[in-house]
């Protein structure tokens, strides 16, 4: 249970079963007068992998953004295991830190270690004593391959491993949904399959994920749903096989020639 700014309290709960673990509902964007989504709904159920795909500047990253709020949405509802999370009095705080961000750059602080960059958030918000977020950061570190680097700081660790201790900041803090924004698109090639492998694995363990990705082989293998975005507007969604192998929109047709 949380308390809004405005002192209503707001309650982010589990959800309900059969409840969406993220509905979009209608949801607006624009920055001055540049709209960048144009009334996107999108459901995500839970369990489930959803890959947004669409050119540069189509608004993927911008609605992944909406889903936590580091986005307000002009108008329309982002709804969190039930709760109207866009609602006024909800805290914003509070409903991150049920929802895991990996971002394209890997957001690290430089002069800390694996150990403490992962460890940081267990302490200041979910006020875990020393002893219990180090041994949560140990095992999420050990889980994606990096039990024997927790002492090493960003600099010296590859684009991969950094971006692998990212996920397990995000993993640590136990969310229920994971938004991954290009998660490799900052990666050298030889670095990409590490981070994807991650991902493979937790799509199988059906953790709830949305992915943007210009990846069009992960988004085929491991999507259950995918997400095909255009100047803002969702096009067109369905299963890998519909979305890749038989398009209805010419938009979509267009996009898949010029990537695949």
């Amino acid at each position: 249970m949380n308390t809004g700014a405005d002192g209503q309290t707001v309650t982010v709960q589990p959800a309900r079963a059969g409840q969406p673990a993220v509905s979009v509902v209608d949801v607006w964007k624009s920055f001055g007068e540049h709209t960048v989504l144009r009334g996107v709904n999108l459901q995500v159920d839970r369990g489930k992998t959803v890959c947004l795909i669409g050119a540069s500047g189509s608004g993927k990253s911008t609605l992944l953004r909406c889903m936590n709020l580091l986005e307000a949405p002009t108008s329309g509802s982002v709804v969190l295991d039930g709760v109207d999370i866009t609602k006024p009095g909800v805290d914003i705080d509070a409903v991150r830190s049920h929802v895991g961000m990996v971002f394209q750059q890997f957001n690290l602080f430089p002069h800390m270690t694996a150990l403490r960059n992962v460890t940081l958030a267990l302490r200041t918000v979910r006020r875990l004593s020393m002893e219990d977020a180090t041994e949560i950061a140990h095992a999420r570190l050990a889980e994606v391959g990096l039990a024997a680097y927790i002492k090493h700081r960003p600099g010296q660790l590859s684009g991969g491993q950094q971006q692998r201790v990212a996920i397990a900041r995000s993993l640590a803090m136990e969310p229920k949904v994971m938004l991954f924004d290009e998660p490799t698109s900052a990666l050298d090639p030889e670095l990409v399959k590490g981070v994807l492998d991650i991902m493979r694995q937790l799509a199988k363990r059906e953790m709830t994920m949305v992915v943007v990705t210009h990846e069009m082989g992960f988004a085929r293998e491991v999507a259950d749903n995918v997400a095909f975005l255009d100047d803002g507007v969702l096009v067109e969604q369905g299963t890998p096989s519909s979305i890749f192998d038989a398009p209805r929109s010419e938009r979509l047709r267009v996009f898949l020639s010029q990537v695949l």
